[in-house]
C-alpha cells in the first residue's frame, strides 16, 4: 500500500446552489444550455450535468452559458424555458411534468436533447438488465418497478430531437432503439477531482512512491448492483490471498467483501462509500483497482470511468474486456485485461511485473489526463449540443 500524506479534504455537495443563481449562471453567456434531472445525485447528475456546466461556464468569452434545474424548481421553470436556447435532459423519467417541460421549448422552437448513461431505455432489455443487477425477476413488484423504470425513461427519449451519450456502442442502441442521431461526450473528471488527484500523484512522486510491504488490491463500488461483477473475482482473491502474504484486499463502497474471504481477517479491509472527491485519495493507496463486469449488452455500455479515477492517482487497473474497458486499457501498456476465468493469472501477472509498473502508471495518467479530464472537453460538449 502506497503512502500518502495528503490529507482528507472538506466535502459539500458543489451543486447546492440557490435557484436564482442558477438561473444567474444560465443567462451569463450569448447561448444558454439548460440541462435537466429528476434530483441531484453523486453519480449521473454529477457526470452528465453538473461537470457538463462546470466546463460550459470555464469559457472565457462567455458565448455559452448553462446551468442545471431540477423537478424541485418547477415554479420557475417557465423562466428556464424562455431564457435557454437549448434544454438537455438527463436520464429522466417520462412524467406529465417532462411531457409539458418538451412541449415548452417545442412550442419556442427549441431544441430538446436527451442525455443518459446507461443501457436502460429499451423494456426488450429488462430481463438481461435485471439478471445483471441480480434483481429477482420472478417477483411483480421488482418487474413493475423495472418495466416502468426502462419504459419510462425510453419515453423521455422518444421525445426529444436528439440523444448524447458517453460511448459508440451504447450511442448505437440508443439509436437503433430511437431512431434519433446520437453524440457521444465520454464521462469525464470535473476540476475538483483533477486538481486533488494531481495533488496526490505530486505527493507519491514526491515520496518515490514510498509503500509498505504489502500489495493491496482495491475494489470500488459506487452501487450495490455490481454483487455479480464482484463474484467473478472472489475466487481469484480467495486463492492469491492464500498463496501470496503479501496480498491484501480492500473493498470500498456498498459491496461486501464475501464470507469465503473472512478467514483472513484483517487483511481484507473494507470502506463505505466516499465522496467522489476524497474516493481518489482512498484509491490512490492501493497498487491495483479491480474492475470486473460480466460479459453482456448491458455491461458493453458501461462507461470507462473506474479506469480514469483510478489512473489519474497512479493505480493500474485490471479489467474484464468490455467494450469501454477493452477500448481504453492496452494490455500491459496502461492497464491489464483479464477475461473471466484469467483473473488468477493476472493478478499474479500484475504483482510480479514490478519492473513496467512505473512505466504503467505513468501511461495510464497521461491517458486519463489527456481524454478524461475537464480542460479537453469543451470542444466535444459544444459539437454535441450543435453549438458553435
Amino acid at each position: 500500500m502506497f503512502k500518502i500524506d495528503n490529507q482528507v479534504v472538506p466535502y459539500s455537495d458543489p451543486w447546492n446552489i440557490p435557484l436564482s443563481e442558477r438561473i444567474r449562471m444560465l443567462v451569463a453567456g450569448r447561448q444558454k444550455v439548460a440541462y435537466f434531472y429528476e434530483a441531484p445525485n453523486n453519480s449521473t447528475f454529477r457526470y452528465r450535468a453538473y461537470n457538463m456546466v462546470q466546463v460550459l461556464n470555464d469559457g472565457k468569452s462567455r458565448d455559452v452559458s448553462a446551468s442545471f434545474f431540477f423537478l424541485e424548481d418547477w415554479a420557475r421553470i417557465d423562466e428556464v424555458v424562455d431564457y435557454a436556447d437549448v434544454l438537455v435532459i438527463c436520464r429522466s423519467r417520462y412524467s406529465n411534468r417532462i411531457n409539458q417541460l418538451v412541449m415548452k421549448f417545442r412550442v419556442q422552437g427549441k431544441r430538446v436533447l436527451f442525455d443518459i448513461d446507461d443501457f436502460v431505455f429499451d423494456s426488450s432489455y429488462a430481463h438481461l438488465i435485471m439478471s445483471t443487477l441480480d434483481q429477482d425477476a420472478s417477483d411483480p413488484d421488482r418487474l413493475d418497478y423495472w418495466f416502468s423504470y426502462i419504459g419510462r425513461l425510453g419515453g423521455t427519449l422518444n421525445l426529444c430531437d436528439g440523444a448524447i451519450t458517453t460511448n459508440q456502442y451504447l450511442a448505437k442502441k440508443i439509436a437503433n432503439f430511437s431512431g434519433l442521431p446520437v453524440s457521444v461526450v465520454p464521462n469525464f473528471m470535473n476540476k475538483e477531482q483533477v486538481s486533488y488527484s494531481d495533488d496526490l500523484f505530486r505527493g507519491k512522486e514526491m515520496s518515490g512512491f514510498a509503500r509498505d510491504d504489502k500489495i493491496h488490491l482495491g475494489y470500488f463500488s459506487g452501487s450495490p448492483s455490481h454483487k455479480l461483477d464482484y463474484a467473478i473475482i472472489e475466487p481469484a482473491l480467495e486463492e492469491i490471498l492464500e498463496i501470496d502474504p503479501r496480498v491484501e484486499v480492500m473493498v470500498v463502497g456498498y459491496i461486501e467483501s464475501g464470507p469465503n474471504l473472512k478467514k483472513f481477517g484483517n487483511r481484507v479491509t473494507r470502506q463505505p462509500f466516499q465522496d467522489y472527491v476524497n474516493l481518489q485519495r482512498v484509491i490512490s493507496s492501493v497498487e491495483f483497482n479491480l474492475m470486473p463486469l460480466q460479459a453482456n449488452d448491458f455491461t458493453n455500455c458501461k462507461s470507462e470511468l473506474k479506469y480514469f479515477e483510478a489512473a489519474v492517482v497512479g493505480a493500474v487497473s485490471i479489467a474484464s474486456p468490455s467494450y469501454t474497458y477493452a477500448a481504453a486499457i492496452h494490455d500491459g501498456e496502461n492497464g491489464y485485461i483479464a477475461r473471466a476465468h484469467e483473473w488468477l493469472s493476472v493478478i499474479k501477472e500484475a504483482i510480479e511485473d514490478t519492473s513496467r509498473y512505473r512505466r504503467i502508471t505513468e501511461n495510464a495518467r497521461e491517458d486519463a489526463r489527456a481524454k478524461y479530464a475537464w480542460f479537453n472537453q469543451r470542444e466535444n460538449i459544444l459539437e454535441a449540443l450543435h453549438l458553435e
